[in-house]
């Protein structure tokens, strides 16, 4: 059976005693210790209806001080987070090793800290000395930057709480942090998680900026537990490939904003720099028509940016099994559209090998990019080029037709502004007062025509 315990709450702060006393030692009030109704060890450690504290509850219409964000210093930063850094929120950002995370948020930190406000840097990974030579490089040596190296999560709050909260302060990175409270090596779920969260807490509680910056696994997915992500205000990707100069920071959840914004930076000697027109970025290199190439204005939260996509096919003479390579677009979807073409448009790709390629490393998910995708496949087939001046969007659907997409009017505004004259689309679709000549399309058949008329 199971053995009971006697247990005595104070009246006046709720707390819980195992044993009668005169004086409470939690408020230090006199002969307010009650003994409560009799439970077991179970119910002791599992029951929360009692002997808490009480909590007040707010109207949802109180009156209460408007968040002012804090401007990151980068425009492209700030048009990701939503228009700038709001205080108390906490942001994750990831990005693979090497893809520059900790210069973009070095130069960030440095340009709020030019401007007045308090930055605190903490880097796990280097020392001060290592930190301090990449500032010497980006031009931020005379930024007013509070640096440390330091991974002690209960150093890093007791140095902290010894003055004035900082405006911004950035933890690099969350898996080096260390908790003595938590068993375990840094890196841990248990450390990660309990690091993160005092980390959340100091933030919140005195309205600071926070920024951790996280490591990824090789999927490329944030390592560390998935409840890191939920815990976070914001959760942003650093991507791009190595070879190329361009670096995008796509936000993936957004408490203050909406998500899927980008921000375009290249890669430059001094550090990253801004891109305004990514269009201009991804179209350069294309001053010949070639077969093959189709133009496609991808939409990225509300930016639209015109990107270049290729495609070879080659045709095999023996009975070899042919390949489908693709970079930068799903391979499942490649192999729907080619499916379609084959049977719905009676063109043959089962002998010959697709290969298919976004232009500058960039990554589509856009379901719009079907009809480019098509386009470039039929003109590479035909070795007949596109147009130079007309850009191709629209969602094919597996009986062959052409869908409406979203956003039809702000990507051939966007396209009339680089200099497009033609856009093909959904028959559907409702072009707006963009200037350009729209040419709408039903069916996937309807495009097979017009590249070999066209052409």
């Amino acid at each position: 059976m199971v053995k009971t315990k006697r247990r005595y709450v104070c009246q006046a702060c709720g707390s819980l005693s195992h044993r009668w006393q005169g004086q409470c030692a939690d408020c230090a009030e006199w002969n307010t210790l009650v003994e409560d109704a009799p439970a077991s060890v179970f119910s002791l450690k599992h029951d929360l209806s009692a002997g808490g504290r009480a909590i007040a509850f707010e109207r949802l219409d109180a009156p209460s001080e408007p968040l002012v964000r804090l401007p990151s210093g980068l425009a492209e930063f700030d048009r990701a987070l939503g228009g700038g850094l709001v205080p108390g929120s906490a942001i994750l950002m990831g990005g693979d090793p090497g893809i520059g995370k900790s210069t973009l948020l070095l130069q960030s930190a440095g340009a709020v800290a030019k401007r007045g406000a308090s930055v605190v840097y903490v880097s796990g990974e280097e020392a001060a000395g290592q930190v301090r030579m990449r500032a010497g490089r980006l031009g931020l040596a005379d930024a007013p930057i509070k640096l440390a190296a330091a991974t002690g999560v209960r150093d890093i709050l007791t140095t902290l709480g010894q003055g004035a909260p900082p405006a911004l302060l950035v933890i690099d990175s969350i898996q080096t942090m260390h908790s003595d409270t938590i068993e375990g090596a840094p890196g841990t779920v248990s450390q990660v998680r309990g690091c993160a969260f005092e980390l959340i807490r100091y933030a919140k509680e005195n309205g600071v900026a926070l920024v951790l910056v996280g490591h990824v696994t090789k999927d490329g997915s944030i390592a560390g537990p998935r409840v890191l992500e939920h815990m976070v205000d914001v959760v942003m990707s650093f991507e791009g490939e190595r070879s190329h100069q361009y670096r995008i920071l796509r936000a993936l959840k957004n408490r203050f904003g909406a998500i899927d914004e980008i921000g375009v930076f290249a890669m430059a000697g001094a550090g990253l720099e801004e891109v305004a027109n990514p269009s201009l970025l991804f179209l350069s290199g294309r001053e010949e028509p070639l077969a093959g190439s189709a133009v496609f204005p991808a939409l990225e939260g509300t930016r639209p940016v015109l990107v270049e996509i290729q495609a070879l096919i080659v045709r095999l003479q023996s009975g070899a099994t042919p390949r489908r390579a693709v970079v930068g677009w799903d391979s499942g979807r490649l192999a729907m559209l080619l499916a379609v073409l084959e049977s719905r448009c009676g063109l043959n790709f089962s002998s010959a090998e697709v290969y298919l390629n976004v232009a500058g490393g960039y990554r589509l998910s856009d379901p719009a990019a079907d009809l480019a995708v098509a386009a470039a496949l039929v003109s590479a087939l035909a070795d007949k080029p596109l147009g130079t001046h007309a850009i191709w969007f629209g969602e094919v659907s597996l009986a062959g037709e052409i869908r409406p997409v979203s956003h039809a009017g702000l990507r051939l505004r966007e396209a009339a502004k680089l200099g497009f004259g033609t856009g093909y689309g959904p028959a559907d679709a409702e072009p707006g007062s963009s200037g350009l000549n729209y040419r709408g399309l039903r069916r996937l058949a309807n495009l097979v025509d017009r590249v070999m008329a066209d052409a």
